[in-house]
């Protein structure tokens, strides 16, 4: 698995994608520190969930003292976006054979960061090349990760509160920079569609604002796409 494709992900991840994801387990780390888990543990969660909305959600349970069973449904929940987005991969890997158990680690790895860059070089790569690629990138992405959570976890008390949630703001920031180069016209509408529709919404329902978002706009730009595709088809046949 670690032949060039693989060192050429890893090599592409070691700049802007690894260091946002240390400034943002940064901030995971010294919140998790806060509530009162251990450095160990926080990496594990890290490596386990890695997904930074779960790992919030795994931190607030904590603190407010949630059974575990609750924990879990929650961390569940909040990381529930992971299947469409693997889904959404799945067609650029439809040579890659391999047995189930494989497939699984693979998936373990989709997060936002990778999962963007895949939709955006993908396309343009060998299709032998994409899964190595994209391991290589995935390491050194949680490599940075494991060490801003120890990092942030080591520091906590020393950063100021707002620096440590403004920290945590940043993957998401990357991300939408990332993903707003992906010319897929249906990814784009739902950029535009959510960040119009996200403030309004959490604003009437802070603790389902972003899920509807998601599903709202997701539909309407897939909606818009499919129509739009249908148009462009019906005029090409007309001329």
């Amino acid at each position: 698995m670690m032949n060039e494709a693989w060192w050429r992900g890893f090599r592409a991840a070691c700049g802007i994608p690894a260091l946002v994801l240390f400034a943002s387990m940064m901030g995971f780390g010294s919140l998790a520190r806060e509530a009162s888990i251990d450095m160990l543990p926080s990496i594990v969660t890290t490596v386990g969930i890695w997904g930074l909305p779960g790992q919030m959600v795994m931190v607030e349970m904590v603190a407010f003292g949630a059974p575990l069973f609750a924990i879990a449904v929650g961390v569940s929940v909040a990381n529930a976006r992971f299947l469409p987005m693997t889904l959404a991969i799945t067609p650029y890997l439809t040579d890659w054979r391999v047995h189930w158990i494989k497939r699984l680690m693979f998936a373990q790895l989709v997060t936002l960061t990778p999962w963007a860059m895949a939709l955006q070089r993908w396309p343009n790569m060998p299709q032998a090349d994409r899964v190595p690629y994209y391991v290589g990138f995935s390491t050194m992405c949680m490599v940075g990760a494991v060490a801003g959570t120890a990092l942030g976890h080591e520091l906590a008390g020393v950063l100021p509160r707002p620096l440590t949630l403004s920290l945590i703001f940043l993957s998401p920031a990357f991300f939408t920079m990332v993903f707003a180069s992906v010319r897929h016209r249906a990814g784009v509408l739902a950029l535009i569609a959510g960040a119009t529709m996200g403030p309004p919404m959490h604003s009437v329902s802070p603790e389902w604002g972003v899920p509807i978002t998601g599903l709202i706009a997701g539909t309407a730009a897939f909606g818009v796409d499919t129509l739009a595709r249908r148009y462009g088809q019906k005029r090409e046949r007309h001329e």
